[in-house]
């Protein structure tokens, strides 16, 4: 009877033991991943010139010059496209996005007379690299609803941004661009689109893509700081200057480890790394725009990201600023006709003359 006795207790232990860990792995804390994505290759590659002669050396420049400026007369596979009936543009069509650089912050004002700040971002050197038709793509991303709208399954456009030279990248990477004739790209970044909003490979994408006045969302990387403390990474008061605190000025103070069955509950703010994490910002107003340079003035100075970080523009999800009128679709053809500036309603141009407030 006692081994009897003793084997229920150990089995009943051993279950609330099992039971104890689900509880703890189950929590809706999920703590970032710096992972790389399922297409991802190494582009740097070891660079050694031991076995290169200069005569060598100044034949893969000419090659890399010739290459480059039959990119850029390339003539945009849209213009030589047949229109098709049913490209056709709805409110629920999802078309690509665009990779801008964030350069910097400039003030407008509008015609009030009230000063907006804005934050610039430059679209620089974009072509559609590749498209990735719905039933292609990884099998494990058909569970998640992002990629399903209205039913319809939604296919991968990938664009690349910043041309670079090709000898300072690995062969498996430039195998990418190979097949469609261009050099390689130091930026890429897929953009889940509508089967009829899909874009022929090589078409370059310009600012025009978007229209002023127009909501986008912006995603890019925070600013990388660092280990922080809990004071400058959550915003913590501290603990009392004076009147008897000893090296506990900065420090979080009680975290709950002896209350609740001495551990610590996960997601807990407490000291660690801040920053270098995906962040979106949505709803963001395009106030100005600068088709020769290709850069955007953007409403708010609350943009993920340094001062040249890469920002990924894409429309705008929110329901309440969506598209109501049909954008270029699927994007705004190159053109040489196209006036320098375009300005919102509500912004004052800097060509016209200056704000002038009488008395009354």
């Amino acid at each position: 009877m006692a081994s009897c006795s003793l084997k229920l207790l150990c089995t009943a232990l051993s279950k609330l033991r099992v039971d104890t860990m689900v509880i703890r792995t189950n929590s809706y804390y999920q703590p970032p991943r710096y992972r790389p994505p399922y297409w991802y290759m190494p582009k740097d590659r070891v660079m050694s010139e031991d076995m290169l002669t200069q005569e060598n050396k100044q034949f893969v420049e000419e090659v890399l010059q010739d290459r480059l400026s039959a990119q850029a007369t390339l003539e945009s596979p849209l213009a030589k496209a047949e229109p098709q009936a049913e490209a056709i543009w709805t409110p629920y069509t999802r078309r690509t996005g665009v990779i801008a650089r964030k350069i910097g912050n400039y003030p407008l004002w509008s015609k009030d007379g009230k000063k907006m700040h804005t934050t610039l971002l430059q679209v620089v050197d974009n072509h559609v690299i590749k498209y990735i038709p719905p039933q292609e793509l990884n099998p494990m991303l058909e569970r998640k609803p992002v990629y399903r709208e209205h039913g319809r399954k939604l296919g991968c456009l990938l664009v690349g941004a910043e041309t670079v030279d090709p000898t300072t990248v690995t062969k498996d990477y430039c195998g990418l661009f190979n097949a469609v004739g261009m050099l390689p790209k130091k930026h890429l970044f897929r953009f889940f689109v509508s089967p009829s909003a899909v874009l022929p490979t090589g078409t370059p994408l310009f600012a025009t893509h978007f229209r002023v006045g127009d909501y986008v969302d912006v995603r890019a990387k925070t600013m990388d700081r660092g280990f922080q403390g809990v004071m400058k990474r959550w915003g913590f008061k501290g603990m009392p200057a004076s009147h008897g605190v000893t090296k506990t000025h900065r420090r979080p103070g009680n975290i709950g480890a002896g209350g609740e069955k001495a551990r610590v509950w996960p997601g807990t703010k407490m000291p660690g790394h801040m920053g270098n994490s995906w962040r979106t910002l949505r709803g963001v107003k395009i106030l100005r725009m600068n088709t020769k340079h290709n850069v955007l003035w953007m409403l708010g100075v609350g943009i993920p990201g340094e001062t040249g970080a890469i920002c990924y523009l894409y429309d705008t999800i929110l329901p309440t600023k969506k598209l109501q009128t049909s954008p270029p679709f699927p994007t705004h053809p190159p053109a040489a006709d196209l006036p320098l500036e375009y300005y919102d309603e509500s912004v004052h141009p800097f060509e016209e003359s200056t704000i002038a407030f009488e008395e009354t």
